[in-house]
């Protein structure tokens, strides 16, 4: 009878129930045994690499992700009540200088839209019922304008200069509108401060000229800057925290030498503001050019919530699903395993027996009985 007192049992009686790893003495009676085992292996290393990918997809998602796409901003101008409007239309010119009504005067609108490339997403998620988020407006990508009219303020009180900044707790708007009283076509500067995210600074010279930028983070500037040291092999050999200056950098570095800790405070002093985006245009007021529209092309980094949703739909099909699927395979799998454990148990009692009874019944009765 098999029992718990059989010495083959006594050494293999608990093994554990997750364990799917097959005894090694299997390998000599069934020979395929060696596939499972690399099979297993195989499996272990790609466990390893989809848990490494999923921490990377983790991280990554709550990292700021952004793509360049280019905000266009329109410029339109519009003149009415001129001279030779009213002339065309054959009515009796009448002023009202309480509503401005008949007064030759002109409009400037500046709008602003952002453009979606091919490679956009769709507006649903596949796997999700919410739609995406709205498009940012036009006064999201701006600090602030400052539109600077040139013409003689003597003969119009009016102000030539006109600035609007950012109030966070108005919401954005998708244009702006400047109405002026005047017959005469002049020229205007539109200057856009842009808001970065993160914010973007310009460098200055000779910094700016020894690494190759005009405008950058600061994170993008310190990286250029090591970037460059670690090219020219600045770094002193015998002590690493030791930066030493080049001919270009000896106009940047207070000394000969600095320490690689100091090396982003020294960066930080060359970051100023950005410029401005500068606009400029010409606002016609005679016929044929009375109403116009230019546009302008800028380059903008915004967040790439695609990619975050696409991101964030595979990690939520991947893990629990998947973990499920595998889960109940491996819990498959260890009952097999179990059968050939129990099945390798029977087989050595059998085969030991039939080969020396008498010696394995000594054995056997040797080994006191559990619970005695």
């Amino acid at each position: 009878m098999f029992t718990s007192k059989s010495p083959h049992f006594q050494a293999q009686r608990t093994p554990n129930v997750t364990d799917l790893s097959l005894p090694p003495e299997i390998g000599a009676i069934a020979p395929e045994a060696s596939l499972y085992n690399d099979l297993r292996e195989s499996e272990r290393k790609l466990d390893w690499t989809m848990a490494r990918k999923v921490l990377e997809l983790q991280d990554t998602s709550t990292k700021i992700l952004q793509r360049r796409k280019t905000l266009r901003v329109f410029v339109t101008h519009t003149a009415q009540n001129q001279p030779w409007q009213v002339t065309e239309s054959g009515e009796t010119p009448t002023v009202d200088f309480d509503s401005g009504r008949g007064i030759p005067s002109w409009e400037l609108k500046i709008e602003g839209k952002l453009l979606e490339d091919d490679t956009s997403q769709p507006t649903h998620s596949p796997s999700s019922s919410l739609p995406a988020p709205p498009p940012r407006k036009f006064s999201s990508f701006i600090k602030g304008i400052i539109v600077d009219m040139d013409r003689d303020s003597r003969l119009y009180p009016e102000d030539v200069i006109v600035e609007w900044h950012k109030n966070p707790a108005l919401p954005a708007e998708n244009g702006f509108s400047i109405r002026r009283r005047g017959d005469v076509s002049l020229r205007v500067r539109i200057l856009l401060h842009m808001d970065h995210a993160p914010s973007r600074f310009g460098v200055a010279n000779p910094l700016g000229g020894i690494l190759g930028i005009k405008q950058a983070s600061q994170m993008e500037a310190i990286t250029a800057m090591w970037s460059y040291i670690k090219q020219h092999g600045l770094q002193d050999k015998n002590d690493r925290r030791v930066v030493r200056a080049d001919e270009n950098l000896r106009t940047v570095f207070p000394s000969e030498t600095i320490l690689f800790q100091n090396v982003s405070e020294l960066v930080e002093r060359y970051l100023i503001p950005p410029e401005p985006v500068a606009i400029y245009h010409t606002i016609r007021v005679e016929p044929g050019e009375h109403q116009k529209t230019t546009a302008w092309d800028i380059q903008v980094d915004v967040d790439d919530t695609a990619l975050k949703a696409k991101m964030s739909d595979v990690l939520t099909r991947l893990v629990p699903s998947t973990h499920s699927k595998v889960t109940a395979l491996d819990e498959e799998i260890s009952q097999h395993v179990q059968a050939i454990r129990n099945a390798r148990l029977k087989q050595q009692f059998f085969s030991s027996f039939a080969k020396d009874p008498q010696q394995f019944i000594k054995t056997w009765m040797a080994f006191p009985v559990e619970g005695s």
